[in-house]
């Protein structure tokens, strides 16, 4: 789709287009949306940036609660999103090992019982390797620290999967 076709779009087409941008969070893309007609696709991504960045806290919260572990029960069952599935998929975390995916199980346990939302990393251009390093040293980290770590993967991936979308 192109930035014209974006601008064109009804409020109720764009939501349907772009609101799980934000793993099942509607109201980034209804928030974002009266920021249009968007100049570049920068200025959509900075949209649906501050859209989250000004959210409340619950809501936050929400956001984050939303995403799914990384090659946890929802990959298995097939119940990611379409954007999710296939993230995971080229990060190479649907074809683990038995050993790999119960290390993964692990840690998404651990995280979860430490910080109540699930770990979130943009996977996108990384490997299996490289995000266990990642789950490795952030699983240890404080709430705080954490709570921005996972805000800035979430801000991440929502700039991956509008460009990805939206032509210039």
């Amino acid at each position: 789709m192109t930035l014209t076709d974006v601008n064109a779009l009804s409020t109720g087409d764009f939501v349907a287009a772009f609101g799980g941008v934000a793993e099942h969070t509607a109201w980034v893309a209804e928030r974002a949306e009266a920021a249009r007609p968007y100049a570049s696709v920068d200025a959509m991504v900075a949209a649906f940036q501050a859209a989250i960045l000004q959210a409340g806290e619950d809501e936050k919260t929400a956001l984050l609660r939303a995403h799914p572990d990384l090659a946890g029960r929802a990959a298995v069952a097939g119940r990611l999103t379409r954007e999710s599935a296939r993230e995971q998929s080229g990060a190479g975390l649907g074809g683990l090992s038995e050993e790999e995916f119960a290390r993964f199980t692990a840690l998404n346990q651990a995280y979860r019982a430490r910080f109540e939302i699930p770990f979130i990393l943009a996977v996108k251009g990384a490997g299996k390797t490289q995000i266990l390093e990642a789950f490795e040293n952030r699983v240890g980290g404080t709430v705080a620290e954490e709570r921005l770590t996972a805000l800035a993967q979430v801000l991440r991936i929502v700039r991956f999967r509008l460009v990805e979308q939206v032509a210039p």
